[in-house]
C-alpha cells in the first residue's frame, strides 16, 4: 500500500474543512442581490450600469465589445450574448464562472466577501 503523498493530505484536509462549512444559497443570493451592482463591480471591472443591467467585458475571453456581457442588478441572471455559452442564473453561478470555482467554493467566497459568516459544521 502507498504511502499518502504531502500533496494528498493538503488536499484531504481541504476537502475536509470544505465539507464542514455550510452556506444557505437562497440566504445567500438574497443577500447577494440587495448589493448586485457592488459584487458586479467587484467580479467584473470597468463596467457601467445602463438601467436594470451591469454592462462589462467578458473577463474569460477577449472581448472588446462593452455591453455583450450583461447582469440583471434585479434578478441576477447574466449572459455573455456574444457566445451564448456563457450564462448563468444567480450571483453565485457567476461568482463560479469568474473564478473556475465549484458552486459550493462560490458560495462561500461570495458569503465571505458580502459579509455572511458560514455555518460550522
Amino acid at each position: 500500500m502507498q504511502k499518502p503523498t504531502d500533496a494528498h493530505r493538503r488536499q484531504s484536509r481541504s476537502h475536509a474543512r470544505r465539507a464542514a462549512v455550510k452556506v444557505d444559497f437562497a440566504a445567500l443570493n438574497q443577500v447577494a442581490l440587495a448589493q448586485s451592482l457592488n459584487i458586479c463591480r467587484w467580479l467584473l471591472r470597468d463596467g457601467r450600469v445602463q438601467g436594470r443591467e451591469y454592462l462589462a467585458l467578458n473577463p474569460r475571453r477577449a472581448d472588446s465589445t462593452l455591453g455583450s456581457f450583461k447582469v440583471n442588478l434585479t434578478t441576477g441572471r447574466w449572459c455573455d450574448f456574444a457566445t451564448s455559452e456563457d450564462r448563468g442564473g444567480d450571483l453565485i453561478s457567476l461568482t463560479a464562472w469568474v473564478f473556475s470555482l465549484s458552486q459550493s467554493e462560490a458560495a462561500l467566497r461570495l458569503a465571505l466577501k458580502i459579509g455572511i459568516k458560514p455555518e460550522v459544521r
